[in-house]
This record gives C-alpha cells, sequence and structure tokens, in this order.
C-alpha cells in the first residue's frame, strides 16, 4: 500500500449527532481533551466550549451552526463535525451527513429514542452512514441502559448490538464492561481509565453478552459464522474485525455508554471510532454525471484521480471573508490551483486553504483524497456545487433541503439600516440553505423565511450584533404552499402590436401533480419547431414565476409537473419576454383548472408529561386540530406523538407550561405538508383578499 493510501486509510470523517441536550458538544469537547487537541475542557453550562463558539450558542447552551476540527488518535486523523440538535437548525445535520463517513450518535440514558433522535437517525439512514451509538448520561437518576436499547430496537427500528455494558447505574455508576476484550473499564474522577479484570458478579452476563455480539456479526459474516457453528473461542482480533465488516455493512450499529460530563467511556469512543467506522476507502466510490455528455461517472478516492469536492457549507469570517467548506472525494486541492464549478461552469482559483477547528483556522497548502477543509476565493460557488478538475469535469449529486415553514416580516429602522439589511439578509441565506429571503412589492416588506422561531429570532440577533442593522420583527406567519389535484391543459397566448415591433408568444401547456415533496419538474414536448428552442427556458421562467405567485392565496405552487406540448411563434415579433408572458399565463390557467387547494405545514410533536395532567394535554391538543398517533408510558411519564398544525403551535410552549404547572415539555419539527379544509381554506383566502 502506498503512503498516500495508507493516509487515507487512517482518516475518519465523523459527525456527532443526536437529539438537543443529549450531550453532543460535551463528548465533542471531551474528545478533544484526551486526543491532546485541547488542554482544557470547555463547558456548556459555563459558556466556555471551543465548539460552541458563537456568542448565541454559548448564551442559549445550544449548537446552532455545525462546527468542523479535527484531532490524531491512534495515528488516525478524525475530522469531527458537531451538529446541533434543534430541530430548526436541521440543514447543519443535513449536510454534515451528506459529506461524512461515520456517525457517533449520542443518546440520553435516562430519556432514550427522542424525536429529534428519530429525525437525524432517518437522515443518516437516507444516507447510509454507519454509525455507532453511545448511550450517555449513565449516571443521571433514571438512567437505564437496557431501555434505551429496546427503544432504539423499535422506534429506529435498527440492529442494536451492545458492546459494552454499564457497571452500576445511576448515582453508582463507576465503569465499563468491554464485551469484546472482556475486560473491565473503571474511571477516575480526573479522567484515568484503569483496565482490571471482570469482577464475578458480571461474568456471566458478559459471557453471555459477548456471545449474543457474535450471533449478529455472524449473520453477515463468514469467519465468525464459522466459529460460531463450531462452538470456537473468537479472539478479540476477529471479533473486532467481524463488527468492522458488519458495522460499515449498516447491518448492526455497536452500543457503548458512559457520562460524557464525568469523562466515563470517552476514551473507548475514540477506540471505536478507528476500530469500526470506515475510512474513505472503506465507503463507495462517488458517482456523478459528467455535464457535457450526462453520462455517469465514478470517482475514487485516490489522490492521482481527477479532483471531485462538494461545497457542503458557506460561512462569513469577518477576518478572512468568504469560506467554503469542501469534502474532497477524489484528487488533491492545492492552494493557488485552477478550478472549475462543474454546475455553475465558471473556473475559479483557490486562494488559500484552511483545516478549522470551531472559529480558528490553520493555513495549509494542500488536501488529499477524503479531507475536509475550508477555502478562501471560491466567489461564485453555492452549496451544492461540485469543484473539480477543470479537464474532468463532474456534478455530484447535490444537498436537498426542506422549504421553510415559518415567515416574519423585517423592517429595517431607519435609512441606514434600509441600505444594509438587503446585503446582510442576503449573506446569511447564502450560509444556510433553509434560511429564505423575499421583497413583498405589494406592502414593501421584506419576509424572511425559516425551520422554525428559534432559527428566525437567532438570525434577527445576528443581524444586531455581527451586521449592526436594526430592524423590527413581526409575529411568526406560517408559510403555505399551494398544489393541484388533477391534471389539466391550458394555453397561453401573450400578443401585442402597438406602433414598432410587436410581441407574440403563444404555448399550450399541461400540469399535472407529482408526489408531495417532488417539488417542480419542466418537461419540453415540443416536436419539428413548433417554437424555437432558444424560447423554451423563457416559457420555463414563465411558468416558475405564476408558481412562485400561486393562483388561490399567492402562497408558493409546490409539487407539480409542467409539460410545454405546443405553441406557435412569429418570425419577427416573438421574444423571450413575449414566452415568458405566455408560459406565466398558460401555467395560471392550467392552476385554476386543476383543483387547486391549499397546502399548511403538519408538525411532528411529541410531548413529554406527568401522568396526572395527561387529560388536560390531550384535551389541549384536540382543541387544536392535532391528531394523536399513540401514547407511551414511561415510569410516570406519559409520552404523547401527535401531528399538529403549524398555525396552531404558535404559543405552545406557554400553554402547555401552564396547564402542566410547568413540568411537561415538547419537542416539534416539520413533518409534511396537508391540505387544509374548505373552511380553513376560505379564512386563508379572505385574509388574502382584504391584504390586497
Amino acid at each position: 500500500m502506498s503512503q498516500t493510501s495508507s493516509l487515507i486509510e487512517l482518516t475518519r470523517n465523523i459527525g456527532v449527532i443526536a437529539h438537543i441536550d443529549a450531550g453532543k458538544t460535551t463528548m465533542t469537547e471531551m474528545i478533544l481533551h484526551h486526543s491532546g487537541r485541547t488542554y482544557k475542557v470547555g463547558r456548556v453550562d459555563d459558556g466556555t466550549t471551543e465548539m460552541d463558539w458563537m456568542d448565541q450558542e454559548r448564551e442559549r447552551g445550544i449548537t446552532i451552526t455545525s462546527a468542523a476540527t479535527s484531532c490524531v488518535w491512534q495515528d488516525h486523523r478524525i475530522n469531527i463535525i458537531d451538529t446541533p440538535g434543534h430541530v430548526d437548525f436541521t440543514a447543519e445535520v443535513e449536510r454534515s451527513l451528506r459529506v461524512l463517513d461515520g456517525g457517533v450518535v449520542i443518546f440520553d440514558g435516562v430519556e432514550g429514542v427522542e424525536s429529534q433522535s428519530e429525525m437525524v437517525w432517518r437522515q443518516a439512514t437516507k444516507y447510509k452512514v454507519p454509525r455507532i451509538c453511545f448511550v450517555n448520561k449513565m449516571d443521571r437518576t433514571g438512567a437505564n441502559f437496557q431501555r434505551t436499547i429496546e427503544m432504539m430496537k423499535k422506534r429506529l427500528k435498527t440492529n442494536a448490538v451492545p458492546i459494552q455494558l454499564p457497571m452500576g447505574a445511576e448515582s453508582s455508576f463507576a465503569g465499563i464492561i468491554d464485551l469484546v476484550e472482556e475486560k473491565a473499564l473503571l474511571f477516575s474522577k480526573d479522567g484515568n481509565m484503569e483496565t482490571m479484570d471482570i469482577p464475578a458478579e458480571y461474568r456471566e452476563i458478559t459471557a453471555r453478552s459477548r456471545r449474543e455480539i457474535i450471533e449478529h456479526v455472524a449473520e453477515s459474516d463468514n469467519d465468525l459464522m464459522n466459529a460460531y457453528i463450531n462452538d470456537s473461542e473468537v479472539d478479540v482480533a476477529t471479533l473486532r474485525a467481524g463488527i468492522r465488516r458488519a458495522t460499515i455493512a449498516n447491518k448492526i450499529v455497536p452500543v457503548m455508554c458512559g457520562s460524557a460530563l464525568r469523562d466515563i467511556g470517552v476514551q473507548p469512543v475514540l477506540d471505536a471510532v478507528a476500530y469500526y467506522l470506515p475510512s474513505p476507502l472503506d465507503t463507495p466510490p462517488i458517482c456523478g454525471l459528467r455535464p457535457d455528455t450526462e453520462k455517469e461517472e465514478v470517482r475514487y478516492p485516490q489522490n492521482e484521480a481527477p479532483l471531485a469536492a462538494l461545497a457542503f457549507k458557506i460561512v462569513t469570517d469577518p477576518f478572512v471573508g468568504r469560506l467554503v467548506y469542501l469534502r474532497v472525494y477524489s484528487g488533491t486541492i492545492k492552494s493557488g490551483a485552477q478550478v472549475y464549478n462543474a454546475v455553475t461552469g465558471k473556473k475559479e482559483r483557490i486562494g488559500r486553504l484552511y483545516q478549522m477547528h470551531a472559529n480558528d483556522r490553520i493555513e495549509v497548502q494542500e488536501i488529499y483524497s477524503g479531507g475536509i477543509a475550508a477555502a478562501v476565493g471560491l466567489r461564485d460557488t453555492s452549496t451544492g456545487d461540485t469543484i473539480c478538475d477543470p479537464k474532468n469535469p463532474i456534478i455530484l449529486e447535490s444537498i436537498t433541503f426542506p422549504e421553510p415553514v415559518v415567515s416574519v416580516a423585517i423592517e429595517p429602522k431607519s435609512k441606514v439600516d434600509q441600505d444594509r439589511i438587503v446585503e446582510s439578509l442576503n449573506k446569511l441565506a447564502e450560509e444556510d440553505p433553509t434560511f429564505k429571503v423575499q421583497y413583498n412589492q405589494e406592502t414593501g416588506q421584506t419576509l424572511i423565511s425559516g425551520m422554525g422561531e428559534l432559527q428566525l429570532e437567532v438570525i434577527a440577533t445576528r443581524l444586531l450584533r455581527e451586521f449592526k442593522v436594526h430592524a423590527n420583527v413581526s409575529k411568526p406567519r406560517v408559510a403555505y404552499k399551494e398544489t393541484i389535484t388533477t391534471s389539466a391543459k391550458a394555453e397561453g397566448r401573450f400578443i401585442r402590436q402597438s406602433g414598432g415591433r410587436g410581441q407574440y408568444g403563444d404555448v399550450w401547456l399541461e400540469m399535472e401533480p407529482l408526489e408531495r415533496g417532488k417539488g417542480f419538474e419542466f418537461v419540453n414536448r415540443l416536436v419539428g419547431g413548433t417554437i424555437p428552442k432558444e424560447y423554451v427556458s423563457s416559457i420555463q421562467a414563465g411558468v416558475k414565476q405564476a408558481l412562485d405567485e400561486g393562483v388561490i392565496a399567492g402562497y408558493p405552487v409546490i409539487d407539480v409537473r409542467a409539460t410545454v406540448v405546443d405553441g406557435s411563434y412569429h418570425e419577427v415579433d416573438s421574444s423571450d419576454i413575449a414566452f415568458k408572458m405566455a408560459g406565466s399565463m398558460a401555467a395560471k390557467a392550467c392552476i385554476q383548472k386543476a383543483a387547486a387547494v391549499i397546502l399548511e405545514p403538519i408538525m411532528k410533536v411529541e410531548v413529554s408529561t406527568p401522568e396526572e395532567f395527561l387529560g388536560d394535554v390531550i384535551g389541549s391538543l384536540n382543541s387544536k386540530r392535532s391528531g394523536i398517533e399513540g401514547i407511551e408510558q414511561n415510569e410516570g411519564i406519559s409520552i404523547i406523538q401527535c401531528y399538529l398544525p403549524l398555525s396552531e403551535s404558535f404559543g405552545y410552549a406557554t400553554d402547555l407550561r401552564s396547564i402542566s404547572q410547568g413540568r411537561a415539555s415538547f419537542f416539534m419539527g416539520f413533518d409534511h405538508y396537508e391540505a387544509v379544509s374548505k373552511d380553513m381554506a376560505e379564512k386563508i383566502t379572505s385574509k388574502y383578499r382584504i391584504g390586497r
């Protein structure tokens, strides 16, 4: 094996992901400390964390933006991304998982599998990211390792396999049994780990649990299957290799335990990252389309291969300017090199390259295949763009993000603020793909939209602190959508004749509904030069404009396919603007014929309440048009799973506190769009007509 291949083999690109307050950032801080990356352990409660470096993160005690860093453990280079746990910042998790090879998922040993845990688990499954799990807070009252394992199997539908067992529980939690090496690990208050023989009372369960690991791995591993059938002794190296193969193949998920805050079990997690999670060489080679031929091509994680890298994050740094975070899948990137953006079709030059440690930077000259770094100089590169070798262009699959569901109007307080606000909002929108900015011509207001109230609150605070823009922010309102329920065909004719040259555009359009979440598709089915090719893009632009404005209540139309089937043109009078107008007119006519409906965002809600308040909580939810899916009982706590229209959710936190004397809590995240009732549609359209 060459030296560079060896370096790639010793690389791990991992993300630390979990529900809010499960202990992700604390675990990351401990990892950095044990690997020698930092000398003092940062604390979330003290606001001294390395990874939560933004003022608002330290003030609120939550992670808002994913932070990248790297460390070395057992000769392995571990690139780490610490992701947010709050659902409003789900885009940070989405784009991180898109470029990572493995994940460390943290669960709260008291709460078990929580709703956001399910959401990030689904995201990791979508990208086929191998995972190891860490059940945290085993020293807390109510912590239960086995219950968390069962919840993982039931709620996540995963093959969770413990490779450790806790020694003691709650206040008596003192250490861990390593089932692979059959050793007990004790941890002192100063973070030192002592290895010893397994106490007598744990030997029977250790032998049984180790046998269960072999059974699970043997189902997909011939080496261990033979040992299992022959009842042979399995040594540590053989079992470890089998666990690695099964983990990388997503056949099993190894589960560990400990307490990140008390520094119990952190070093074994670092060992597990090296032992069980994949290097870039263990993952399938990246596939993409060659832009000139649209044929699929493969890029292998080799330094000698043509460059292929994905831009997954944009950050505006006050010291170095615009930073573009890149994951290099093949080839190498060098400082000063000319690269090609295959999405925009533009050549750009890399200025400087940095290895990132939260908001600190270490300048490097080159990033090898499998690496993650930030580049300065890529002015026309956006999230999801492919950076590649100009001679060997390729477009990698981009990153998809959910559409915003909440909007607020934002109005600058002065003329100076007015001048700054557009540029500032555009920079923030560039950093966060789920944050959208729209200027309403009719009201003169600037609308900003996002995934939740907290996200928009954070953005408003950033405007004030980072960009020195003072603005008034309205109350949040729902970002409704429109769609069609049947197919329709209509003509759009834009004909004007005034003095000199006229305008002529004639388009026949068919429109049909798509599955929810499919977005907008545009198809050109023109034949025989009915309309010249150069006008097709103008027709598409007109259709898109009509969809953005809607026809029922002015909300964007989603999940439709528009097909141009016929039309006509005039050799002298036809123009781009004429066909854009004709496309818009045809689209609006189709929507009016196709039984359009208004869609509202539906949130998935999980409420945890003491049993004595269960009836009142359910009554409150029923009054808000919720649909209750189920109720689980967990040691005196009732967990209600339900769906709630976003329009009914504003102020729910206050209502719930009042109902439960402050003892209930809830999680809420966007789930899907659903058609509103006729009565609700009439209320929405009435407000729209009055607003106009």
